[in-house]
């Protein structure tokens, strides 16, 4: 195999190469890092990256596996992470002017769990400024989509999501508040998990909202974000919020057999005046069509506040990131990208009686899914309104409109935000054929702590379908 080959492998595959010693790790470093100097020019991914780390690590990787000191699917496979997870001794800057010179002296615990499990840690990866959601703020500049470089490539995971569909790592971590693994994995043709809120430590996270975040894999392909997820989960007393659940063996869970599997279609959700775009909401109905086919019972089901949680995640996010580091905003105004700014000093704005009822309207939310998945063991809908959208270098609101929209946009990812149970986003479809196809996204949600069945309703589907296989064209 040529070393140009390498980065098109997915994380499993390329695994199972290393593992039986068909490519070296280093060998594997190496492609990516070509692949990186040739290609993030333009996709603009990547914060920092480790070449010289990377290189030492997936020395020591082949030379644990060649003495027979395999750790694992993703042994010498090299990962990138977002710049909001600390890797020790390598700036962290959450997308930031104001975090440009911080350096943790520590690992997150996901990024040590990564490291024991024999990962290569790539580098650090592009985001949002803060987390916040907007695809153009970040200090280094926005990351692009790699199937449309004018496009969005997703928020606030935009690097993650370019990373991995550019072929710029094998796989990645992302963090989701309100929709952040979700929403890069739709739009760059990924498959993307935000897992039950507590089943993934986030100790040497920065966080955006303490009630909300969640870390998560964005990758390729099902396989490849089953081995990521499997790697990083589990409980850590530095975090006294991880459950003490254990954590199954997710890619023995991908049997794909979903017979008499019960699938609830959100019917708010797939309401074309709330925005869907017509070939998202075919696509999503092909896709439900084939998970009947396979042998689930499909029926509709109602979640009456769906088209609420937009607004309800707002209002919690918002005013729980700005409570961080105030001090910040009072200080330092000026080194935050406006639109960040604007963000900020609104969350500041909120009265504390709507941050309360927006908690109570979260509480009712939680109850309305989980009721739900009392009788369905998972919930379909579209990820997305529908394709990525243009990136537009604007700054502040363009009108009160297209911040309601936005709000509206949020409502598709917000129900398991705001319920904590685990939801994935895999492709389902593309705009057209040929140049200038864009991908189409399915939601699949399940009960907490139930990944290994969302995972495995995903692998069923696409096993069953051809999505994955597509490259995008840069």
């Amino acid at each position: 195999m040529s070393p140009n080959e390498i980065p098109y492998l997915s994380a499993t595959e390329l695994g199972g190469h290393i593992a039986a010693q068909e490519i070296s790790p280093l060998e594997a470093v190496e492609a990516y890092l070509a692949r990186i100097g040739e290609v993030d020019a333009k996709l603009n991914a990547y914060v920092t990256v480790r070449a010289d780390e990377a290189r030492e690590e997936a020395r020591q990787a082949g030379e644990e596996i060649a003495r027979g000191s395999y750790r694992g699917p993703l042994h010498g496979v090299p990962v990138g992470v977002k710049d909001q997870i600390y890797v020790k001794g390598v700036r962290n800057s959450d997308g930031s002017k104001i975090r440009d010179d911080f350096v943790p002296d520590f690992d997150a615990t996901v990024v040590a769990n990564l490291r024991r499990a024999g990962a290569v840690i790539l580098g650090k990866l592009n985001m949002s400024e803060f987390a916040m959601g907007d695809p153009i703020s970040s200090y280094y500049g926005a990351a692009h989509n790699p199937w449309d470089l004018e496009r969005n490539p997703g928020t606030s995971s935009t690097g993650s999501g370019a990373a991995t569909a550019g072929f710029l790592c094998a796989t990645s971590l992302g963090e989701d508040t309100g929709g952040s693994i979700r929403g890069p994995a739709a739009n760059c043709g990924l498959v993307g998990i935000r897992p039950t809120w507590g089943r993934v430590s986030r100790y040497g996270v920065d966080g955006a909202s303490w009630s909300v975040d969640t870390i998560g894999p964005i990758s390729r392909t099902v396989s490849d974000c089953a081995a990521t997820i499997g790697a990083i989960a589990g409980y850590d007393p530095n975090d006294p919020y991880t459950g003490r659940a254990p954590v199954p063996d997710y890619q023995a869970a991908l049997t794909g057999n979903i017979g008499g599997l019960k699938v609830g279609v959100v019917k708010e959700l797939m309401d074309p005046s709330l925005g869907l775009d017509p070939q998202t909401r075919e696509a999503v109905e092909a896709a439900i069509q084939v998970l009947a086919e396979l042998g689930a019972e499909v029926r509709e089901v109602s979640l009456p506040l769906a088209q609420q949680t937009g607004a309800i995640v707002r209002t919690i996010t918002h005013t729980e990131r700005v409570s961080l580091r105030p001090e910040w905003l009072r200080e330092r105004p000026e080194d935050y990208h406006v639109n960040t700014r604007i963000a900020f000093m609104t969350g500041n704005l909120i009265p504390g009686q709507v941050y309360y009822k927006a908690q109570k309207l979260r509480a009712i939310v939680r109850r309305q899914v989980l009721d739900l998945l009392e009788e369905v063991d998972v919930l379909v809908q579209p990820t997305s309104s529908g394709p990525a959208g243009k990136l537009d270098f604007t700054t502040g609101v363009a009108s009160k409109e297209s911040a309601l929209q936005a709000l509206v946009e949020g409502s598709y990812r917000g129900p398991y935000s705001l319920s904590g149970a685990p939801a994935l986003s895999i492709p389902c479809g593309y705009t057209t054929e040929g140049e200038g196809a864009l991908p189409l996204a399915l939601q699949i949600a399940g009960r907490p702590f139930a990944e290994a069945t969302v995972l495995n309703v995903a692998y069923a589907y696409e096993q069953a379908t051809p999505w994955h296989n597509r490259k995008p064209p840069i």
